[in-house]
């Protein structure tokens, strides 16, 4: 058993992050989410004076809900990378230059890192365990051929 409730969910949420391209969704979703925040700018802060219409409300609820869609169905990732860079690259045009360049740029960003994102891959070895593992073959190399002498 251990010690409190939150080191039992600290390895329960590693393995789930690990099964989903979980930083470029979360990234998508964060573009998103600023962007919706800077349309309440005042006009007077506003480059681009879309705030009133529709696209300027509609596209970054649209890369919020890539995002997490991204998050919580990642079998469909290249579909909502896909939307989500595209209406990332359309926030330059309909809210405030993509929310000021930060929303933007995060949407692509993580739009990429979810398209790029490999399910069934083998996770990295840092390379201090790389180091590690090839000690240990050494020293059992070392072992090896001084039993056989």
């Amino acid at each position: 058993m251990s010690d409190s409730p939150k080191q039992d969910a600290q390895p329960a949420f590693r393995e789930w992050r690990a099964r989903r391209p979980f930083w470029g969704g979360l990234l998508l979703a964060l573009g998103g989410a600023e962007i919706l925040l800077t349309e309440k700018a005042s006009v007077k802060v506003m480059m681009h004076a879309a705030a009133q219409n529709l696209a300027g409300y509609l596209l970054p609820t649209v890369m919020l809900l890539c995002g997490l869609l991204i998050l919580f169905n990642p079998t469909q990732r290249l579909f909502y990378s896909i939307i989500g860079v595209l209406t990332s690259l359309g926030t330059w045009l309909t809210s405030n230059l993509g929310g000021f360049f930060v929303g933007l740029l995060l949407g692509a960003v993580g739009s990429c890192l979810a398209f790029g994102w490999l399910p069934d891959q083998e996770p990295r070895v840092g390379r201090r365990q790389r180091r590690k593992e090839a000690r240990a073959a050494q020293a059992a190399r070392t072992v090896h051929e001084a039993v056989q002498l």
